[in-house]
């Protein structure tokens, strides 16, 4: 197995995976915003979902290296087929179907990215069937096939796919990730594909039933451990917290306090534990009223601005799940998006779900437990 991987790297290296970067190293606000296509793109798009290196082998699990551009996008390096073509995917707990660009696909999108050649593996098979997924921000449309993937260490051997021949609108057309390998139930599989991690327990490959992720501040450093959690990311216990709905990744919260005082999720409230979303994100009125606590202000379109001078001084937004609470402080949930200018990094959304996206995981090391279907939240380092 360990030849197979290394054969397989140095195929990706000898192909020299090729990629347009437009503007590469800006996030996509600020790129749309250079553009002046920011406030017609959020004005039809409300939240963000969905944003190569050795692997090693430890007692704790498999390790899949996780790039990180400026903190908005974390996604890492599968490949697929045979020989292998290699994708930089987001891996999302906030999604259960895998895909990537056909070289088919005529959207803006696709052609900024990476396509898989169906016609080039020797193991692809199609389905004969056609798919179209919906994010909360962006979709895909495509045909469903199968094929060997390659995950970290792992051979996953007919793993069903999809490959995008349409990607409308700008949502995928400046990210880093070529596609989505997601890592949520089953339940919410779009054609009831079976999600990768799915396949990876049936096929007895992973030492436990549930995978960890460490997502830090630098380029390198960021981690999704498969079958294991690695101490040496966290301190302090691991709190544990039954999942509420086997769909997302869905708890129970039971408040969200500021200054001492509960200032929405009063009697309640649900909320997703979500690597593919970049902010923190919840009902319109509660974040809104959350918002105006901390004194932060409605732009537009659910962004809201603070002043950076105030930052040093905001309070610590604290989340209680299953009776724990967790505080954010105000370095975690604002940031500098401009000369003199700073943005909370909380967006009003349509949804009553809370989504508690990659600010969160930032500060709380988070294990996902198919076993014992339960969320793990332990302090990062």
């Amino acid at each position: 197995m360990k030849v197979l991987v290394v054969l397989c790297a140095l195929f990706a290296l000898s192909e020299g995976f090729t990629r347009v970067h437009l503007q590469r190293g800006k996030k996509m606000r600020q790129l749309l915003r250079e553009k002046g296509l920011l406030e017609d793109f959020l004005k039809h798009h409300h939240y963000d979902i969905s944003t190569k290196y050795a692997h090693s082998f430890a007692s704790q699990g498999v390790y899949e290296p996780l790039m990180n551009s400026f903190d908005t996008e974390y996604y890492g390096t599968i490949y697929i087929g045979t020989p292998p073509q290699g994708f930089n995917v987001a891996f999302d707990t906030g999604s259960s179907n895998l895909w990537v660009p056909s070289v088919t696909c005529q959207s803006e999108a696709c052609q900024n990215h990476r396509m898989f050649n169906a016609s080039k593996s020797s193991t692809y098979q199609s389905a004969g069937t056609t798919i179209s997924i919906q994010y909360g921000m962006g979709s895909m449309a495509g045909v469903v096939g199968s094929d060997i993937v390659l995950v970290s260490s792992f051979i996953d051997t007919n793993q069903p796919l999809a490959l995008s021949t349409s990607e409308p609108g700008l949502v995928f057309a400046y990210v880093e990730f070529d596609g989505i390998l997601g890592l949520a139930y089953p339940d919410i599989a779009v054609e009831g594909l079976i999600p990768v991690f799915d396949n990876l327990m049936l096929k007895n490959l992973v030492k436990q039933h549930l995978f960890s992720v460490y997502l830090g501040r630098e380029v390198f450093g960021s981690m999704l451990i498969f079958g294991g959690i690695d101490e040496s990311y966290f301190t302090g216990p691991i709190h544990w917290i039954p999942v509420s709905y086997q769909g997302y990744w869905q708890i129970s919260m039971d408040s969200i306090i500021v200054n001492g005082k509960v200032i929405t999720c009063e009697s309640g409230c649900q909320a997703i534990v979500d690597t593919g979303t970049s902010l923190l994100a919840g009902p319109a009125a509660e974040v809104i009223n959350l918002q105006k606590v901390i004194g932060a202000t409605l732009i537009q379109y659910g962004e809201f601005k603070v002043n950076c001078n105030d930052i040093p001084s905001l309070p610590d937004i604290i989340f209680v799940i299953n009776g724990i609470q967790f505080p954010l402080p105000p370095s975690a949930y604002t940031e500098q998006v401009g000369q003199g200018e700073c943005q909370s990094n909380f967006q009003a959304t349509a949804s009553y779900l809370w989504i508690l996206g990659d600010v969160f995981i930032r500060e709380y090391y988070s294990i996902f437990d198919r076993e014992n279907n339960r969320v793990g939240l332990a302090k990062s380092v």
